[in-house]
Parts: C-alpha cells; structure tokens; sequence
C-alpha cells in the first residue's frame, strides 16, 4: 500500500467507499480522504471492525452497573449543582438546571458521566477546565 493509493473504505460522513490514502503507519494505511465529499478521517475497513461512527468513538473506561441495574444514590453526600467545570463519581447525586436531580450512573470517559433523571439516562460532560 503506498499514499495516493486508492482503497476500500468506510466514510462516516457520507458513506461512501472509494478513498485515497494519505497517511501511512507501519506499511498499513492510517488515514484517508473520501473522494466523493473529501472528508480526511482514520482508514476503516468495509464491514470490518470500526464500520459505524458510533463504534468509531466508543472509547475510555465503563465504570458504572451493568445495563438495567440503577446505582443508588450516595445519601451521605450533599446534591451539587450540575456544572461542566465540576467532576463527579459514580453515585454523586446533582441537580440539573434543566433535567432536575439525577445520580451519577457511569464514567463513560475522561470528561463524560452517564447520569439517570428518573427514567431517563442522559451523558452529561463534566470535569472541563
């Protein structure tokens, strides 16, 4: 495989296959640009791991119950206002200027809380400077 060399591809804004190489990391092609609406993104596989933009960015770590379980509240801490510059754990109860009291489900990522308003599970950011 070289640069400038065209490849099979997926492209997560437009769908479709027919990329040039333009990048390359260890003889395999890193990133690509999509010909027809010339989007540069990471090379993705057709049907292969990584097809879908959602896969595409699920990344850091999963702390929290497993789906369907609900985390209790921690009672023994006070409700915080929700604010994105405030970092929260899992059973933080918060209060949503919006979407009311919740608790704190899951760290979906670095900056990323999953967090339950009644029935409803909204991913809120958090821990922003």
């Amino acid at each position: 495989m070289k640069v400038g060399e065209d490849v099979r591809s997926i492209c997560g804004k437009c769908g479709d296959t027919w990329h040039v190489v333009i990048a390359l990391v260890e003889g395999r092609a890193a990133k690509v640009e999509c010909g027809d609406c010339h989007a540069r993104h990471r090379y993705r596989i057709p049907g292969g791991a990584g097809a879908t933009r959602r896969t595409a960015r699920k990344t850091g770590t999963r702390k929290s119950a497993s789906v369907g379980e609900v985390v209790e509240p921690d009672l023994s801490k006070q409700v915080r206002p929700f604010r994105t510059t405030e970092t929260f754990e899992v059973g933080d109860r918060v209060a949503h200027p919006t979407l009311g009291e919740g608790v704190v489900q899951a760290l979906t990522g670095p900056t990323k809380i999953e967090v339950l308003f009644g029935a409803q599970r909204r991913v809120l950011v958090h821990s922003r400077k």
